[in-house]
């Protein structure tokens, strides 16, 4: 490639997941005569077309879909052992429904070019990657079901494991990342047995599996989950089940009332909830860098169609919180409608994935035994290109960050970047490489970022136009959550 980086695309980690082996753990790969041409990127896995934004690459949907794409600085790949460089292997966001490693934010080459060898993994969606069941349960040789698309990323971190050295890769080095779904995957990944001494570092953009946003179901509920959708469809067994079309599978989860298909806690890759696990100090120590946006939601998500006054705010607060919620007025005050606005997205992106980021930071730097980088994401975009009728948002959007983080801005073509958006970036995606080259995100001419320290000296580094490190600002409000979602006093 002119950029100097060599790019591999639509390499099989796994067997196709098709026939017997639908909701089955991923199987090795089938081997290849000759070279395997790596050119085009595989197939995605099935979804629906549900996220406007998602741009991808890939060769088609298919339930053939574990596949992985790898970016290789022009260096040769047979460099001593001593000079082999920083692996990052990166998850997709996209709800556990949707999203594919081919999309342009996710591309490779940038980070590629500062030094790493950079990995995306496609893995299971939806039904077709968490759907449990009793008959699943009784035949798998570890009496568990569902989770089958975090199996497929723990598969995919042990083939690069033994595979990523031929491209130059120290195995050793091996940091994982993600946004949203993909973060919530690393946050699972550090928790499962199965992973958590594979890795060396990881990444989290807006998203931990803590409650409310995506805590783990016990495998009972989840199997009777799974039973009403296979019901849904007239199958009255798992090989009738089987037997389906991928395609009338996945047009029914579309359906009204379809079902939900959770993350469970299976007894195999997850044998507790990740806050038990975390909890016990029994996840991976490694360092981890981690943060959420400024504007994850907004008040309207707490209002709907009411106006922002005090008193539509404080009946939302009293539906939320019940008894508690005088206290919650006295951490996210609306006694005006600015002020409606600006509590109302704080609580709102709390609640819906910021305060699960934060538990997965308080976590690991208590119980973690290495360091931890905490950030908030301040810098909006710019106006689209084409005029837009709606207002431009105050903050970072959900998903905002990830062409800054990444350096794939220009791949992005519906905003007008200018070149303060191109300084963020390079600033954040200088952070992010060197946090993967050494588990520090600090170098040389950039602010200095403080680890997490505890109590109120609690540090977090506001990345922006001009990015500084400050006391957490809404610690207080954080804790009072906690309180309220593990039931145990506010301190």
């Amino acid at each position: 490639m002119p950029s100097g980086v060599r790019e591999f695309r639509g390499i099989p980690f796994a067997a196709a997941p098709v026939g017997r082996l639908r909701w089955n753990a991923p199987q090795p790969a089938a081997g290849w005569k000759g070279v395997l041409s790596a050119t085009r990127f595989g197939p995605r896995c099935m979804q629906l077309p549900i996220f406007s934004d998602m741009v991808f690459r890939s060769n088609g949907m298919s339930e053939d879909c574990l596949y992985l794409n790898v970016w290789v600085p022009s260096s040769p790949a047979t460099r001593p052992t001593a000079q082999r460089l920083p692996v990052l292997v990166y998850f997709y966001g996209g709800g556990f429904v949707a999203g594919d490693g081919s999309e342009l934010r996710y591309d490779g080459e940038s980070l590629a070019r500062r030094g790493i060898v950079v990995v995306t993994v496609n893995y299971r969606l939806g039904v077709f990657g968490f759907l449990a069941h009793p008959e699943l349960t009784a035949e798998s040789p570890h009496h568990a079901s569902g989770n089958y698309g975090l199996l497929d990323q723990a598969a995919a971190l042990r083939w690069v494991r033994r595979n990523i050295a031929a491209f130059g890769g120290d195995t050793v080095r091996l940091t994982i990342a993600g946004e949203s779904a993909g973060s919530i995957s690393v946050c699972a990944q550090m928790a499962s047995p199965l992973s958590r001494r594979l890795i060396a570092g990881a990444i989290g953009e807006s998203g931990g599996m803590f409650h409310p946003t995506s805590a783990p179901v016990p495998l009972g509920e989840a199997e009777r989950d799974g039973v009403r959708f296979a019901n849904s469809v007239g199958a009255g067994t798992l090989a009738e089940l089987r037997s389906l079309p991928a395609d009338s599978l996945l047009r029914a989860t579309g359906r009204p009332g379809s079902g939900r298909f959770p993350v469970t806690v299976d007894g195999y890759f997850l044998p507790g909830t990740p806050a038990d696990i975390f909890a016990a100090g029994q996840q991976a120590h490694v360092p981890l860098l981690v943060g959420w946006n400024s504007q994850e939601s907004d008040w309207r998500s707490l209002l709907r169609s009411q106006e922002p006054r005090p008193e539509n705010y404080t009946a939302a607060l009293r539906a939320l919180f019940g008894e508690r919620a005088d206290e919650a007025l006295r951490f996210f005050p609306g006694e005006t409608p600015d002020q409606v606005m600006e509590s109302g997205t704080l609580l709102a992106g709390a609640r819906f994935i910021a305060y699960g980021t934060w538990k997965w930071a308080e976590l690991q730097s208590t119980t973690g035994q290495r360091p931890v980088y905490r950030y908030l994401y301040a810098h909006p975009r710019p106006p689209t290109k084409a005029p837009s009728e709606n207002p431009p948002p105050r903050g970072a959007v959900h998903s905002a960050e990830i062409e800054y983080a990444l350096g794939n801005l220009a791949t992005n073509e519906v905003y007008a970047w200018t070149p303060e958006d191109y300084s963020v970036s390079d600033a954040m995606e200088q952070y992010f490489a060197n946090f993967v080259k050494t588990g520090d995100p600090n170098r040389a001419r950039l602010p200095h970022w403080p680890a997490v320290g505890s109590g109120d000296t609690a540090r977090v580094m506001v990345l922006d136009v001009q990015s500084r490190a400050e006391r957490e600002q809404h610690r207080d409000a954080f804790l009072f959550l906690d309180s309220f979602y593990t039931g145990n006093p506010a301190p």
